[in-house]
């Protein structure tokens, strides 16, 4: 079941959901526009992102743009989720907290 939350689809726990608009590949970054910018400044957030052009170098940090700023994504510990591990697309669950600028990925990422 989902909801709205300031025009932002939320499940039945109130956790926002979100399509990527698309991806800009670039020579420091993979960056992925989610198309809103009234994004809840701390919380969950679950993620469809887009597949990657098989061309993309595996090594470049993966970022977001959460309400007109773009953040890196990190794994726990402050490693920066890479390309590669975003290759293919699929769900993602991420925490935000727009006031640290902190933008962790939760779910793990498996082949």
């Amino acid at each position: 079941m989902f909801g709205s939350f300031v025009n932002i689809t939320t499940n039945v726990n109130g956790i926002p959901y979100f399509t990527s608009t698309g991806s800009t590949v670039g020579t420091e970054s993979v960056d992925y526009a989610l198309g809103f910018r009234r994004i809840p400044a701390i919380g969950y957030l679950t993620i469809s992102v887009d597949a990657l052009p098989s061309d993309v170098t595996g090594t470049l940090p993966v970022r977001f743009t959460l309400n007109g700023s773009t953040r890196a994504l990190t794994y726990f510990g402050g490693s920066p989720v890479t390309a590669a591990d975003l290759q293919a697309g699929g769900i993602l669950t991420a925490f935000f907290n727009g006031y640290t600028g902190t933008f962790q990925i939760i779910s793990p990422i498996s082949a």
